[in-house]
């Protein structure tokens, strides 16, 4: 039976960064990190397109916690002790200098995902940290002052555990026996299936929108991409993980409401039409947009509206306004199922965030166990959140010991 002072179970990026952290704090710590797969740290290199989304460019704490539709509450005090500004700091002192795109997401300067992966293996092979592969935890539980791990082929023991497993229902299932509650997981990031006549054939398009759910409060703003099934992009994968419950007890059946023009409310899309149709009374309505919108989407709501590809401004009546403005500012589209990334799926679910002890990451109701990243009920919108919550639960972990 193989002894250690902490086994990590879970070779990803909560995991990577805890046992690196652990061990650079505590040098006299024997760690090592068990995966179930061939490889580690998979997720991360495909996250971001193969480019790894480490983190995003939000400094202050009470704003970084917005982008979490779990975990808002309890990520503050976290998030004091290590923020975006420190994960810079910590790439950077081990040899990956990251860059800041326009909208606030935080890549590698190589652009790829295995810069990443080389810092985590370097350092954990100078540390001294065994990596375990293709060690699928059997059973889990506490003995009287250590904990003993059995995989397929191997058993372990050690003082302290770390489970950084993500979403993976089989050790859901181990924590569950050992006492622990597990909130139902729901998928979080997903686009929507639609299938309307106005966004057929403008597959790859994006625009900036506003949308929202038809009958409850959810709203999100961000560019809109039309697919070949339906709607994507930032602004509806932010509605589908502030959404996660709600849409999955709809069974992602709802109506969809699109503002194509977010800087434009109903009333002053109106008056905007009606001065349009004015000044340029002998053009043709569908040949060109007059406001930031593509041209090939704004033919396809004019049409929608009841107007001919060949009517002039001139020829719109008062009523034609008024259907042209509907489509533009509050066009309803069917949902009718979701499409989920496969590569990057995240869930709404896991540990019972009453269950766990945010200033250690230590589980409340069984001592020396600790958890990081996924594996909790915490997930965030796109754009590097739910990389930084495993950096962040990794560091504070290291730190209690």
């Amino acid at each position: 039976m193989k002894h250690y002072d902490v086994l990590v179970i879970g070779g990803g990026a909560a995991g990577f960064f805890t046992a690196i952290n652990l061990v650079e704090k505590h040098p006299h710590l024997k760690v090592a990190i068990l995966e179930r797969g061939k490889e580690v740290l998979s997720k991360v290199r495909i996250s971001g397109g193969g480019r790894c989304n480490v983190t995003h460019a939000c400094f202050v704490p009470s704003d970084l916690v917005k982008n979490y539709p779990r975990g808002e509450k309890e990520l503050l005090g976290p998030f004091n002790q290590f923020c975006s500004g420190d994960t810079i700091e910590w790439f950077e002192k081990h040899g990956v200098e990251l860059k800041i795109e326009e909208d606030g997401r935080m890549f590698p300067t190589s652009d790829s995902s295995e810069t990443i992966i080389d810092c985590f293996l370097k350092a954990t092979q100078k540390l001294g940290i065994d990596i375990l592969t293709q060690q699928s935890v059997q059973s889990l539980y506490q003995a009287e002052n250590y904990w003993k791990v059995e995989t397929q082929n191997q058993q372990f023991k050690a003082e302290r555990i770390v489970v950084t497993t993500g979403s993976n229902p089989k050790i859901w299932d181990m924590m569950t026996a050992l006492g622990h509650t597990i909130v139902p997981a729901v998928p979080s990031l997903f686009t929507f299936n639609i299938k309307d006549p106005r966004i057929k054939d403008l597959m790859g398009l994006s625009s900036l929108a506003d949308v929202r759910v038809k009958g409850t409060k959810l709203s999100a703003s961000g560019p809109l991409l039309i697919t070949h099934w339906g709607m994507s992009g930032p602004g509806i994968l932010r509605l589908s993980a502030w959404g996660a419950r709600i849409l999955a007890e709809k069974n992602y059946q709802f109506t969809l409401q699109v503002n194509w023009l977010p800087d434009y409310d109903a009333e002053s899309c109106a008056d905007f039409l009606k001065s349009v149709r004015t000044e340029q009374a002998k053009k043709t309505v569908a040949k060109k947009a007059p406001f930031e919108l593509p041209n090939r989407l704004w033919e396809k709501l004019v049409l929608a509206s009841g107007i001919s590809s060949e009517q002039k401004w001139a020829d719109l009546t008062n009523k034609d306004l008024h259907q042209l403005q509907l489509q533009l500012t509050e066009g309803h589209f069917q949902v009718n199922g979701k499409s989920t990334f496969k590569e990057e799926f995240v869930t709404a679910g896991g540990i019972d965030l009453k269950e766990v002890n945010f200033k250690t990451m230590e589980s409340k109701l069984l001592p020396n166990l600790y958890f990081a990243g996924e594996i909790l009920n915490i997930d965030a919108i796109t754009g590097g959140f739910n990389f930084q919550n495993a950096w962040t639960g990794g560091f504070i972990i290291a730190n209690s010991f």
